[in-house]
């Protein structure tokens, strides 16, 4: 499908998206003088197409005109509509698990800064409740170099056990790093102590989590006195195995953030109330870094 929007404003852009009926992997093609490129800007574009469910492939040239192509993506292509109930809905035959957020520059970024500002350097001992294939390990092992990383014990539980043995395989050359396949209900079980560092991304939101209960429950069983919080809450779907910005609640056509925000509001009232400094950062996952007032980064 071709489109001509040459000279065309940002309303008149818009509403031709709003009446396109494509199909899934279907290509539109848009043709734009070089000043309208000038004018709104590539991000401008690919904001346009995760609207309506799109990517922005490779632009083509012609003289004073570039042509814009975005691909329909496949919405029944996502884990998100997996009836798969069980433990392993996120295992390595799983839609999940060929996604790679760290890969994402708007979560890279933001987790880093994460880390950062909770002064991950500095922790004896880290705890990633949803692991799945380690990849928010291997960032921090790359942020710290080996040396540091090694004078770390981490700790990764997952309930898909395919999963963490594909991390105890990643993982093998390092002794510091334990991995284990348990329910995050029954997390006592598994007498782990307390850690100076908690991190769960995407993870205590699951339907069969109760999230308050469980939040207030790491923080009074797990967490070390002084320790520190990350925890990411996707503001984002996966379609077709691109990263979609804007959280989607049951029985909404549309993006909706008040379970999101609700979740991150009482994270943070709570860990202010303990006398933390609690802040609230990122895009496409928005993360909760908490760190104890008082006490200096080193």
């Amino acid at each position: 499908m071709q489109l001509d929007l040459k000279n065309k404003n940002a309303k008149e852009i818009l509403q031709s998206f709003e009446a396109l009926c494509v199909e899934g992997k279907e290509v539109v093609e848009v043709s734009l003088l070089d000043t309208d490129i000038d004018y709104f800007g590539y991000k401008t574009f690919v904001d346009l197409a995760q609207l309506f469910y799109m990517k922005l492939l490779t632009p083509l040239k012609n003289d004073s005109t570039t042509i814009l192509r975005f691909q329909k993506l496949s919405q029944k292509s996502s884990f998100h509509n997996s009836d798969d109930a069980s433990s392993e809905k996120y295992g390595v035959e799983s839609a999940f698990f060929a996604i790679d957020k760290t890969k994402e520059f708007s979560f890279l970024y933001h987790y880093q800064k994460a880390l950062e500002f909770v002064d991950v350097k500095s922790k004896k001992r880290v705890l990633n409740l949803g692991i799945n294939r380690g990849d928010e390990f291997e960032v921090i092992k790359e942020m710290l170099g080996c040396d540091a990383f090694e004078a770390i014990e981490f700790v990764g539980i997952d309930y898909s056990a395919s999963a963490i043995e594909y991390a105890k395989e990643a993982f093998c050359a390092d002794k510091n790093v334990s991995f284990f396949c348990h329910d995050i209900n029954k997390l006592e079980e598994l007498n782990l102590g307390r850690f100076d560092l908690i991190i769960s991304i995407g993870t205590l939101q699951s339907s069969n989590i109760e999230f308050n209960a469980t939040f207030m429950s790491l923080y009074q069983n797990f967490l070390a006195d002084g320790g520190a919080i990350v925890l990411g809450f996707p503001n984002c779907r996966w379609i077709d195995g691109e990263m979609i910005y804007g959280a989607k609640a049951p029985n909404y056509p549309f993006s909706e953030l008040s379970l999101v925000l609700k979740d991150i509001h009482f994270c943070k009232k709570y860990l202010q109330q303990k006398k933390y400094r609690a802040v609230i950062t990122g895009k496409d996952y928005l993360f909760l870094s908490a760190r104890k007032i008082g006490l200096s980064k080193t």
